[in-house]
């Protein structure tokens, strides 16, 4: 079992940065991939970046390229999701999730955080 806990969420104006935080615990995340969804109102959730915890590789959607990284923490057990040049379509609940492998697909995750809010003002 893994619980994941996301932080680092708020208000800010486009053009901004943030970092999310996703912090493990239960078991060491270096089994597993890790992805970063996001879900705004009205729409599907999708993955905007994840990685293959053991291997490095990993997928950022087109939409956030060049502007997101998803860097990671081994002794912390922990996630990041580093977002820069944030625009206003940017704004949802992002949520943390772990699986087996580089996933994309929300239904191959079997863990999920409880998410935070990610707010763009332009």
């Amino acid at each position: 079992q893994v619980q994941l806990v996301e932080s680092g969420g708020g208000l800010v104006q486009a053009g901004g940065s943030l970092r999310l935080s996703c912090a493990a615990s239960g078991r060491t995340l270096s089994s597993y991939g890790m992805g970063w969804f996001r879900q705004a109102p009205g729409k599907e959730r999708e993955c905007v970046a994840a990685v293959n915890w053991s291997s490095g590789s990993t997928y950022l959607a087109d939409s956030v390229k060049g502007r997101f990284t998803i860097p990671r923490d081994n002794a912390k057990n922990t996630v990041y999701l580093q977002m820069n040049s944030l625009k206003p379509e940017d704004t949802a609940d992002y949520y943390c999730a772990a699986s087996y492998g580089l996933r994309i697909r929300a239904l191959d995750y079997v863990y999920w955080g409880q998410g935070t809010q990610v707010t763009v003002s332009s």
